[in-house]
């Protein structure tokens, strides 16, 4: 009997789990794909180009919301749940809402959904959103690039807009993410690689992202959103792990599996969290080092904050404007724009809440952890309207941007602003460079 089941997702995994799982499998047959964590997302219908010649009219994306009504009226057997960065209890409630009405409740594990490539993967995934994973790939790449090998990114997915347009996505230069209508948040994961000469690929169908990558590098490093795990089998899996929320890498899903299938487990931000923060996270992953006999590295890393005119900080009473995931989902109050204004003497950090327009205003609505932090959110042209009239609004001298990009290039400013920027850097003695030729044998 062909098995109806239903896809729970994020405009990412989702689609992914489909293509490689159940796309030609005759047992199953997939009635919709429902949405959660993304605004505008669902109402979508999943194309029939991409859905193949078993869904002619393509799948529908439907509110997560509808999971009861589906699962009575269509006679589900089964939901899959396909997206990441949530806490084990909300994926037991998930659960809840599949088994009450009858279906079972399905997590595929990454091996199934793994594709094995022709050329050596570096995985850099993590454990929460915000653990610092982008300037840690930022870091392997000029690795490799320095022992003359030529890597190419490929990013999770975000595709937020057309799917079948978005079905295989290469970003070379800002006019690439131009050309694509990116939103803030795929230009956050984006731009500073490409900035740095890089190329990125992304998009909906991993089989064919993998194929046009291979086709430019000798090396493919995996750049995972959220805290998902890689849609390619790694050679090497890096695994971001931060002390400031220590204690999330053994109650977020799937982060606990990428801390498990770590082979460089890296403790980041060592610099600015406390020795009793790094040692709870050391301990976390030693214990999952003994219970699956695995022999991964530990290696302890810092996240370098720096701006372009320090002294322009000093004495300013500042705007903080942070990545927006990494606050939303992520549930960090805080961020680079915050450890800047720190480190460089700030005056004051203003409230920008009063002036906080439309989808910004339900932004701090939703999430009041955010404080006085500003999230950088512009999945569609009047989230980017109401954060441009929000910053404008708010008295400050100086507007610290702390998201990965150049914001004043997506919004007018009319206030003196500055790029918070943050890298890698090594902590104690630790090398994650010499770890990783060692891993990959390449180190002679």
């Amino acid at each position: 009997m062909t098995r109806n089941i239903v896809i729970m997702g994020a405009a990412g995994r989702d689609f992914h789990n489909f293509n490689v799982v159940f796309k030609n499998d005759e047992a199953h047959r997939v009635v919709a794909f429902t949405a959660a964590q993304i605004p505008d997302i669902d109402g979508r219908i999943y194309p029939a180009e991409l859905a193949g010649p078993r869904y002619p009219q393509g799948i529908p994306i439907l509110p997560e919301d509808d999971l009861p009504r589906l699962i009575a009226q269509e006679g589900i057997h089964e939901v899959v749940f396909s997206y990441s960065d949530v806490s084990h209890e909300t994926v037991m409630h998930r659960a809840s809402l599949a088994l009450a009405p009858g279906a079972d409740f399905r997590l595929l594990a990454p091996a199934v959904t793994q594709i094995k490539g022709s050329k050596p993967v570096v995985a850099v995934c993590a454990v929460r959103t915000g653990c610092g994973k982008s300037p840690v790939t930022l870091a392997v790449c000029d690795m490799l690039r320095k022992h003359g090998h030529t890597p190419v990114v490929v990013r999770h997915p975000m595709p937020y807009g057309d799917l079948a347009k978005q079905a295989v996505q290469r970003f070379a230069s800002l006019a690439d993410m131009d050309a694509a209508d990116c939103t803030i948040e795929e230009r956050e994961e984006y731009e500073h690689l490409v900035e740095h000469g890089l190329t990125v690929f992304a998009g909906v169908d991993y089989q064919r992202i993998l194929a046009a990558a291979e086709k430019e590098a000798d090396i493919i490093v995996w750049d995972g959103g959220n805290n998902d795990s890689a849609f390619f089998k790694p050679d090497v899996q890096i695994t971001v792990l931060d002390p400031l929320r220590a204690g999330h890498e053994t109650r977020y899903h799937p982060g606990e599996v990428n801390m498990r299938l770590a082979d460089i487990a890296l403790i980041n931000k060592v610099n600015t969290a406390s020795p009793d923060q790094v040692e709870s996270v050391r301990k976390a992953v030693q214990l999952c080092r003994d219970e699956a006999c695995k022999d991964a590295s530990i290696i302890l890393g810092a996240s370098i904050i720096s701006v372009e005119s320090p002294e322009a900080v000093k004495g300013k009473r500042v705007l903080l404007v942070e990545d927006g995931p990494t606050l939303t989902h992520g549930e960090m109050g805080f961020g680079a724009a915050t450890v800047a204004a720190r480190q460089y003497s700030a005056a004051e950090v203003v409230d920008p809440r009063p002036a906080a327009q439309g989808a910004i205003a339900d932004a701090y609505a939703a999430y009041p952890h955010l404080g006085l932090a500003l999230p950088a959110m512009g999945y569609s042209g009047q989230q980017l309207a109401d954060l441009e009239t929000t910053i404008n609004s708010t008295n400050c001298d100086l507007v610290l941007i702390g998201t990965p990009i150049r914001l004043d290039r997506l919004i007018t400013i009319t206030k003196p602003h500055m790029r918070v920027r943050y890298s890698y850097a090594d902590h104690d003695g630790g090398s994650l460079e010499k770890t990783l030729l060692e891993r990959l044998n390449l180190s002679k």
